[in-house]
């Protein structure tokens, strides 16, 4: 597991040197194993969804069959992977936990195989052990696992920027780790790397690409204090936009008690004036 662990680090930092479509002369650094391997990041571009896939029952599909009126987590990781897309579907699942957001209710989880070796029935059985381990109601209809020809599997890559090939001595991918956020109309918003992804991160990332259809009104302060680091994958503190939400958390504190403090003051003076009143009417009847 360290070995897998270690083998996943590399290739994290190969996605997040790689990822732009700028020339890459850094790529001359990295091991042999790793040249050509990467993502190169279409933000805001549209995916084709009427590539054909099929899904976990054995169903031909399109992927405009899961873009409607709901945010797209977005996975391409093949099932028997010795390693590392274990370690990516296992890092979502995680911080799909983390947050309040359901799937199948606020959003859509598509995990794409990039293997065409790969058969329904690994799909089926991927997505059996993952909706039970997410564990929360109407999972299984709001998280699919697809599988697919070379040519749309090609396509689909090829429109999200993730750079693999595959290595005959091994027989297996090389790959780097992430996963990516699409608004509801198949438009790419955020890239995450690494095998982790926190609660926070996905919560933000689906807000905004949902166009705030989601969420809470707390999750909009928190989108006004971070911001997304494209370079990272990830969303990063603005310290002066901390500052700024603190002073206006602050204001709005100080706010609250003066008014609630003048509105005991008033209910105090008015009720020492009904006092008076009465007891100088007392005084008037005797």
């Amino acid at each position: 597991m360290n070995h897998f662990r270690r083998m996943a680090r590399v290739l994290v930092v190969a996605s997040v040197v790689t990822f732009s479509a700028a020339p890459r002369p850094v790529r001359s650094e990295l091991p042999a194993v790793l040249q050509g391997v990467g993502f190169d990041q279409r933000l805001n571009e549209q995916i084709p969804l009427d590539l054909a896939f099929i899904d976990e029952t054995g169903r031909s599909v399109q992927l405009d069959n899961y873009f409607h009126d709901r945010p797209v987590i977005l996975v391409l990781a093949y099932y028997q992977c010795p390693r590392l897309c274990t370690l990516v579907l296992n890092g979502l699942v995680q911080g799909m936990l983390e947050m309040s957001l359901t799937a199948g209710r606020d959003f859509e989880v598509v995990t794409v195989s990039f293997d065409p070796r790969e058969t329904w029935q690994l799909a089926a059985s991927k997505k059996e052990s993952y909706v039970q381990r997410y564990g929360r109601p109407g999972a299984s209809a709001g998280w699919h696992f697809l599988t697919g020809q070379d040519d749309s599997i090609r396509r689909l890559a090829d429109a999200v920027g993730f750079r693999y090939r595959f290595d005959p001595g091994q027989d297996q991918f090389v790959h780097a780790s992430g996963i990516m956020i699409l608004t509801p109309d198949g438009r790419l918003s955020r890239y995450f790397y690494d095998v982790r992804y926190s609660g926070r991160d996905l919560r933000l990332g689906l807000v905004e690409a949902s166009q705030n259809q989601i969420g809470s009104p707390v999750d909009q302060v928190l989108l006004y204090c971070f911001h997304y680091d494209p370079t990272l994958g990830k969303y990063s503190a603005n310290v002066m936009l901390f500052v700024r939400c603190g002073g206006i958390v602050t204001l709005l504190a100080i706010g609250g008690f003066v008014w609630r403090m003048a509105r005991t003051g008033r209910s105090a003076t008015g009720s020492a004036s009904i006092a008076a009143t009465a007891l100088a009417s007392e005084g008037a009847k005797r």
